[in-house]
């Protein structure tokens, strides 16, 4: 593959991965409208919708598609590592601790993969690759505060600890995913199928079931088909095959989106926290970017030349 086409292809992977950014960006709106459904049934209502996708498909196409399922046991663990250990641990932490404070352990994510992506073979952390990182937590950070700062407080330690475990379960999972480039995305079907079957088995566990009405099932089925769902099978095709550090600082855009759409639905207010949390994430995913930019226009210069 010559470099313009290699170029090519892992902006293409990049901007696919991405995507799920805009999809995570529509959760909070969806989940406002999804009625008083407890959480762990909501995970495997949506995580069932999601593993539909994938049945779907291999349905449609007359595909095997059991034969993607066929894994090594280190696939699958880090799987359900990844999907359903980070959303149990998000509820508690959202449980546990200020719904504030505790997003913005979480938003540490997006830092920690670009951070843990320099131990990947072939790749480098440069100075605007933290630079960006950071840009991006100081928008998440003036985004969530709204101009009223936090109110960390010890009394609140278990959340902050199940939040800080969300950041380091997703961060670890988005960079060793890499490690198995080679499983098809169709897995990520499996890991739906079975985080759905877990998060059912906690319902039971620690719930009491209330069912969604009317509308509700409607946000429900959106949330399985895009956030819960479709996002994550276009992360894992970005996180292995684009440019990780770029996808990883794309993540600050959700809950900047996230605000916009609830504003845009009336549910929150504009503030000049949301201007100044857009400069700041906009321009430190920009940054982060930038060895996926430089190479882009050092393709398009080298056509150009031939």
């Amino acid at each position: 593959m010559s470099a313009a086409a290699e170029s090519g292809a892992r902006l293409r992977a990049t901007l696919i991965g991405g995507t799920a950014v805009l999809m995570w960006g529509t959760l909070a709106l969806l989940t406002t409208m999804s009625g008083r459904v407890p959480p762990f049934l909501l995970v495997a209502l949506t995580f069932t919708v999601g593993f539909s996708l994938a049945l779907a498909k291999w349905l449609i196409l007359r595909d095997r598609g059991w034969r993607h399922l066929r894994q090594p046991v280190g696939v699958w663990a880090l799987g359900i590592f990844g999907l359903f250990g980070y959303h149990a641990f998000y509820f508690t932490a959202l449980r546990s601790a200020p719904a504030v404070e505790a997003s913005l352990i979480a938003y540490l994510a997006p830092l920690l993969i670009i951070l843990f992506s320099a131990l990947l073979p072939g790749e480098r952390l440069r100075w605007y690759h933290v630079l960006g990182a950071f840009a991006g937590l100081a928008g998440a950070v003036v985004l969530l505060a709204g101009g009223k700062g936090f109110g960390f407080q010890g009394i609140y330690w278990f959340g902050y600890l199940a939040a800080a475990a969300c950041a380091l379960i997703w961060s670890s999972y988005s960079v060793l995913s890499r490690r198995y480039a080679h499983v098809p995305t169709d897995i990520i079907g499996g890991y739906c199928g079975v985080a759905a079957i877990l998060a059912i088995l906690c319902h039971i566990a620690f719930e009491r079931t209330i069912w969604p009405d009317g509308l509700e099932w409607l946000a429900i089925l959106g949330i399985g088909l895009g956030p819960v769902g479709a996002a994550f099978y276009t992360w894992d095709h970005g996180c292995k095959r684009g440019d990780i550090k770029a996808v990883g600082a794309a993540m600050y855009l959700t809950p900047l989106l996230s605000t916009m759409l609830l504003i845009a639905f009336g549910r929150a207010v504009p503030t000049w926290a949301l201007a100044a949390a857009c400069a700041l994430i906009t321009g430190g995913a920009l940054i982060a970017a930038g060895d996926l930019l430089k190479k882009r226009n050092g393709a398009v210069r080298a056509r150009r030349v031939s």
